[in-house]
């Protein structure tokens, strides 16, 4: 309780910008971070359920080590301000390359009269084509709600000329304003991203304007996989562990580098995957930006077990480092089997955070956030991040979650450098396969925007020998 009382002065002192490239499009009440404003945005998983994910799995013959903490991860996420859309899980879907071939993937301003995205009602949309002329109508069938919260309402549908599952966002959208998730979506291509496959507007008789975002469709959550094992008091195999946490990485690495954008709301939850496959894809782009060198941002984002130490000490110039923090969490929670930073408030969260890392010194913070003056912490050692994980835990993947949760932001590992860390080396092994036997997903095909400007020595890490040595020997085929 002394500990609590003397950083509740970080509260009170944290300070508030206005984003001012904030999206409007959605209504979203503002509620106090240390206060309530929390949502259920996984729904409760029956016994059914837990068949189906165990049958998509197909892992329970696999010797898996008992977690010695049956607590489930957490079902709830807080939301607050005008820049932050917590929507979980239901930016889903799988690339089509039937539709995408033919139709683009961006259509403008066309506006459906009526609700919409309503169950059981069929949406016709003109789309144009590739070529810019050629026009073609796509069908979908909405079927159902599959979520709902302050940021809209997210409907299952499916594709009446080629039968494929969708998912429809439907957002209410300011008039005045873009809606800045859309304008991120657009720029988005990569095999670890959720694509936008088409996108149209729908009024009703109150002349409200909405916008609907029509996503591919993936079947399962990180979250709910990571949770499965949880409720079966068992780890993650480690496999998943190291094929989930690359594939985050590198879906990063392109945000970051290639597009210029910071996601602000890494978690489990937001991370989609195959169950087949185990291909991962992140989503929910509502709380992304551009993050722009000397422009403030808020500093009331992410969700709170995911959150940077430099958002809690009330940063506005913050870095794409805080997407690193985040996935350095989620890996924690991977190994251990639950939130490694479970604070109840933001307040809470420092505590949790401290026990930890330790007191962070003058000069972290400062790193953190150099407008931050109060120093008064109580000294508390930093806890050996090897006794956080059970005996048999490989070095390599204590080693990756140190270096992405560090203090100091300029500190942690880049997205790209972690990919290249030796924590996913089984990974670059043309011999490694998924627990059932199947091979793994496409890992390393990385396209030259996403490796350009790395270092040299990086790239070396990074690349399997082989796909190294395939590119320094190309085949006929490959020079056609």
């Amino acid at each position: 309780m002394h500990m609590m009382r003397r950083l509740k002065s970080i509260a009170s002192g944290r300070q508030s910008t206005s984003d001012p490239d904030g999206d409007v499009g959605t209504k979203r009440p503002k509620v106090d971070q240390d206060k309530g404003g929390e949502i259920f945005i996984e729904p409760h998983m029956d016994e059914d359920e837990y068949i189906e994910l165990d049958q998509h799995l197909a892992f329970n013959h696999i010797n898996c080590d008992a977690s010695s903490s049956s607590s489930d991860p957490p079902v709830r996420t807080e939301h607050a301000t005008i820049d932050q859309l917590p929507k979980g899980m239901y930016d889903m879907s799988i690339r089509d390359d039937k539709v995408g071939a033919h139709i683009e993937k961006q259509i403008g301003g066309v506006t459906v009269n009526g609700n919409g995205t309503e169950s059981g009602q069929l949406i016709s949309i003109m789309v144009v084509g590739q070529d810019g002329h050629s026009r073609q109508t796509v069908s979908y069938m909405a079927e159902h709600v599959v979520g709902t919260g302050s940021f809209g309402t997210v409907f299952q549908a499916r594709c009446v000329e080629t039968g494929e599952p969708v998912a429809i966002k439907k957002v209410l959208q300011d008039k005045r304003y873009k809606n800045r998730e859309l304008q991120i979506m657009q720029l988005l291509d990569h095999p670890n991203v959720v694509q936008l496959k088409h996108y149209f507007f729908s009024t009703t008789e109150k002349d409200e304007l909405y916008l609907n975002l029509v996503l591919e469709y993936v079947p399962e959550t990180v979250y709910r996989v990571a949770r499965y094992y949880s409720r079966m008091s068992q780890h993650m195999p480690l496999i998943l562990v190291q094929l989930y946490t690359f594939q985050i990485c590198r879906a990063l690495a392109y945000t970051h580098r290639v597009v210029g954008v910071c996601h602000r709301d890494i978690k489990p939850q937001n991370l989609l995957v195959n169950p087949h496959t185990h291909q991962v894809k992140l989503c929910d782009f509502g709380s992304a930006k551009k993050l722009v060198p000397g422009e403030p941002n808020i500093s009331y984002i992410c969700s709170r077990y995911y959150r940077a130490p430099e958002l809690i000490f009330g940063a506005t110039e913050y870095t794409t480092a805080i997407d690193m923090w985040s996935t350095g969490c989620v890996l924690a929670e991977f190994l251990i089997g639950k939130p490694l930073f479970p604070g109840e408030s933001g307040v809470d969260q420092l505590v949790a955070i401290i026990k930890i890392l330790g007191t962070p010194t003058r000069e972290e913070i400062k790193c953190m956030n150099p407008n931050y003056t109060e120093f008064k912490f109580p000294q508390i050692k930093a806890h050996p991040w090897h006794k956080l994980f059970h005996k048999g835990m490989p070095p390599e993947a204590v080693d990756l979650a140190s270096r992405l949760l560090q203090y100091s932001p300029n500190l942690r590992c880049t997205a790209l450098e972690a990919c290249a860390h030796p924590f996913f080396d089984v990974l670059r092994d043309p011999n490694t396969r998924l627990p059932n036997g199947q091979p793994l997903p496409p890992l390393f095909n990385f396209t030259p925007q996403e490796l350009e400007g790395a270092p040299p020595e990086l790239i070396q890490h990074l690349l399997p020998a082989h796909i190294k040595k395939h590119m320094l020997n190309p085949t006929l085929a490959d020079i056609k």
